[in-house]
């Protein structure tokens, strides 16, 4: 490198790509595993400035970078982390906002490691590149130090947009209308916005400070959150249709419980995992008697399921005090959780009952929860989800003593809004119907994503959703066809090679 070179980098020897993936990959520090089962408090304690330059350094500002395609928001990777290894945090939170509003929250609950960081080129013979802590690092630097980078917003359209939910899928939807010119209002049906990112996941993944922080920063781009809206209930999507809204965009998310349909689902002491969290989580019933939301822990707690949300009830149990007990009927292999929090689970002194399914629960002559009995499982051939079906062990069953129950097998689509659009198409499991390149519905001027149209999924891929959502309302909106035509596309990938 020749002497002007290392002035422009402050002095400091680029590394060759050798050296670069020689560098291991910089743990983020944590909270010790029995001082966190007691706490409410963030586990993972985020990278200081020198471990992020150093695992920021591990990059190898690929020519190709595969990691961008594998985010399901394109943001450009590789050029935020580049000015994170040159020092300059101010830079890479600005790329970040160039394309999402919410690098505090990806960067703490995204599963980057089946995005992003699954497709690292240095993670081929390495350990991938921290895409997600880096994220997190930047987004916190910001917050730390009262930066504000905020993208030009458009003059305004004179064109008014309505969202319906104001989870990932709608507020990024929202912000990005309100940077394109456009009057946008989100109707939360909660008396806090956030949705599943402020009643599903709890203090210690994702602190509700952070939450707000990023609603605070899509009002800040122009859009208007109103709360206590039940859409459906409230108004309908034909009153905000008829009520000067151009366009709407559904995003309410698939909050519904599913149940089991075992004997004793009604007794006291059974809760989904929804409710559960909910009220931890946005009532702030772990704060109790400060905030007046009791809720029901027990001695001892079963939680059914294998998913995040199971693993998130069954740690904020823990931290409430109780015996907690997780029952799931595949092997550890299978489980759809996420490995860090599988892991994070097991050091807490989560108790895993592998291979074991409900098949009742059975209360006390008061109606209480005193047992719930259990079967043994065995894998068979794989089912239409690629894992091998679970097939229960004939004379297995046996029996736990617990007193509360709190089940995590799934969630549908809330039917108060589409019982109320009865000309919204809708598939067999009651989620509405989307085209998957536009979002568009059966509906003229009515666009739908996230959770609402494909079940139950992850945060980035609702963030997604809001994204393409966006540009099919702003062409709608424009008058133009949803799907760009051959020419427009060739046009833009003219440009962005330029």
């Amino acid at each position: 490198m020749s002497d002007v070179e290392k002035k422009e980098n402050g002095g400091k020897r680029e590394l060759s790509k050798k050296e670069r993936m020689a560098i291991p990959r910089t743990p983020i520090p944590e909270q010790d595993a029995k001082q966190r089962a007691t706490n409410f408090d963030e586990v993972a304690l985020g990278y200081t400035e020198e471990q992020a330059i150093t695992e920021a350094t591990r990059c190898l500002q690929c020519k190709k970078p595969k990691c961008v395609d594998g985010c399901p928001v394109g943001i450009d990777i590789p050029a935020f982390i580049d000015a994170i290894a040159h020092e300059d945090p101010a830079a890479a939170i600005a790329k970040l906002k160039e394309t999402t509003s919410f690098p505090a929250v990806c960067g703490r609950v995204c599963p980057q490691e089946e995005q992003c960081e699954q497709v690292c080129i240095l993670g081929k013979k390495h350990d991938p590149v921290a895409i997600g802590r880096l994220e997190r690092y930047a987004a916190d630097w910001e917050a730390a130090n009262g930066a504000s980078s905020k993208p030009e917003i458009a003059s305004s359209k004179g064109k008014r947009v309505g969202v319906v939910g104001s989870g990932p899928a709608g507020l990024t939807c929202a912000g990005e209308l309100a940077k394109m010119g456009y009057d946008v209002v989100i109707y939360e049906a909660l008396h806090k916005p956030g949705g599943v990112l402020s009643y599903g996941i709890p203090e210690f993944r994702l602190p509700k400070d952070i939450v707000y922080r990023e609603c605070d920063y899509v009002e800040s781009l122009g859009a208007e959150i109103k709360l206590d809206y039940v859409i459906g209930k409230t108004m309908t999507i034909d009153d905000m249709l008829a009520d000067g809204h151009d366009a709407v965009f559904v995003a309410n998310g698939a909050g519904l419980p599913i149940f089991m349909n075992i004997p004793g689902e009604n007794l006291n002491g059974v809760f989904s995992a929804n409710e559960f969290l909910t009220r931890a989580n946005l009532m702030k019933a772990f704060k109790f008697p400060e905030y007046d939301t009791p809720i029901k822990v027990g001695k001892k707690v079963a939680v059914v399921g294998g998913g995040n949300v199971a693993m998130d009830a069954a740690r904020t149990a823990l931290r409430l005090g109780a015996d907690v007990h997780l029952i799931y009927r595949r092997s550890m292999e299978e489980m759809p959780a996420r490995n860090e929090e599988i892991h994070h689970a097991e050091e807490e002194g989560i108790q895993f009952h592998m291979l074991t399914n409900p098949t009742q629960i059975i209360g006390d002559q008061e109606g209480w929860v005193e047992e719930i009995e259990v079967i043994s499982m065995e894998l068979g051939e794989p089912d239409d989800s690629g894992r091998r079906r679970p097939i229960p062990v004939e004379g297995s069953e046996s029996r736990i003593p617990v007193d509360v129950v709190i089940m995590s097998v799934g969630t549908r689509s809330n039917p108060v809004l589409t019982q109320a659009t009865p000309d919204m198409e809708l598939n067999k499991w009651g989620n509405i119907v989307a085209d998957p390149d536009t979002l568009a519905t059966s509906k003229e001027g009515v666009f739908a994503g996230g959770d609402i149209v494909t079940g139950a999924a992850t945060v980035i891929l609702a963030m997604g959703a809001g994204k393409v959502a966006s540009r099919s309302i702003d062409r709608y909106l424009q008058g133009l066809p949803l799907k760009p035509e051959p020419e427009e596309v060739e046009t833009a990938e003219a440009g962005a090679e330029a």
